[in-house]
């Protein structure tokens, strides 16, 4: 199978993946923000990821990416192989399922999916669910990292502020943007950087799926985001911006990127330049 021959699109409905789930190459995984979720009812056949384990979990940046060689257990245990077209979803509209699928993008494994509004379409839909846990058959899945280009860490981010054809778009909600909510050292956000927060990119009207392309590339381009340029995205601690960065897939920017270390780690520090 070649990359060209991907079984469902990036963004997926969920009438497409229901006639493809018998599919061998295909692996569905639930990455709900509430494990009660996924016990309520799943997608059949549906894998229960814990999202805890896309994050480090130590160090000065918890939530930054694990290194290699956990991330080669996480996907073994999974049963990833080369061939597995991963489709991810969660219970909140994408952002769990988006930083999976940013790491798969990471490590270079191109063959995955987005369930289009999550368990949320599924349901409303009226498509089977299941309430049974479906274990995983482990493989060994060697994880590298195959495009460091889809990440950005602070220093490199610090020294693009401000450059031609750079953008950042921040995940998190007008308060914190604005400085007037947060859990940090500091209060604000990057220097040039413009804010919709992520849920302003789901159309609630349809089950949390993403809204109408057109409109979203004509909001975000008034905001100064434009699909030739090299977007970043952050948030607090790249969950919900790994939902932006999906969006940004999705409208086709060719160079969306995304600050995995994100205002938790910009905003803890006394040396990071921040506005208000």
């Amino acid at each position: 199978m070649s990359s060209e021959d991907n079984l469902l699109p990036l963004i997926a409905e969920p009438e497409e993946l229901a006639g493809v789930l018998d599919h061998e190459d295909i692996l569905v995984i639930d990455v709900p923000l509430k494990a009660e979720s996924y016990a309520e009812g799943h997608v059949p056949g549906a894998i229960f990821l814990d999202h805890r384990r896309l994050l480090k979990g130590s160090g000065d940046v918890p939530n930054d990416v694990p290194d290699e060689e956990a991330l080669s257990q996480l996907f073994s245990s999974l049963g990833l192989t080369r061939d597995t077209h991963v489709v991810a979803y969660d219970d909140e509209g994408g952002g769990w399922a988006g930083r999976l699928l940013w790491t798969l993008e990471l490590i270079g494994h191109k063959r995955y999916s987005y369930l289009n509004g999550g368990i949320h379409a599924w349901r409303d839909e009226g498509l089977p669910q299941s309430t049974e846990d479906h274990a995983p058959k482990p493989s060994d899945y060697q994880a590298e990292v195959l495009n460091p280009e889809v990440a950005i860490d602070r220093l490199e981010l610090e020294e693009r502020l401000g450059s031609d054809n750079f953008a950042i778009w921040d995940a998190r909600s007008v308060d914190e943007f604005d400085g007037n909510k947060g859990q940090n050292q500091h209060l604000g956000h990057l220097p040039g950087a413009v804010n919709m927060e992520w849920t302003d990119a789901m159309d609630r009207e349809r089950s949390l799926r993403l809204r109408d392309y057109a409109e979203l590339i004509t909001e975000l381009g008034a905001m100064g985001i434009t699909p030739d340029m090299e977007v970043v995205t952050h948030c607090q601690t790249h969950h919900r911006s790994g939902f932006t960065w999906l969006v940004g897939k999705a409208l086709g920017f060719e160079r969306m990127r995304a600050y995995p270390g994100s205002w938790k780690e910009w905003g803890n520090r006394d040396d990071t330049p921040i506005e208000h």
